[in-house]
């Protein structure tokens, strides 16, 4: 069964590839989601897949792409809804 992973990512992950890079490794890990920069500095992430799935992209969230620097993550675990399709990067 699948699940969904919010995240929301703080400390310096804008300006930095972040979004790039979580979007590589989720479709790496075919995951389903977006990416999206918040006007608070943080990054927001949605993303569905099964557990195991979503633990090797939180894990990623939490290291962050090279120039990064993540203070931490809030998340928020609940099933997956099936609603999205592939993984992009989302304007706001």
């Amino acid at each position: 069964m699948n699940k969904r992973l919010e995240a929301v990512v703080h400390g310096r992950v804008q300006g930095v590839n972040f979004r790039y890079y979580t979007q590589q490794e989720a479709r790496r890990l075919q995951i389903a989601g977006w990416v999206a920069n918040q006007a608070d500095g943080t990054v927001r992430v949605v993303a569905e897949g099964t557990e195991s799935q979503l633990t090797e992209l939180r894990q990623f969230l939490h290291r962050g792409s090279p120039a990064a620097y993540v203070d931490r993550v809030d998340e928020a675990w609940s099933e997956a809804t099936g609603d999205l399709k592939g993984f992009r990067v989302r304007w706001i």
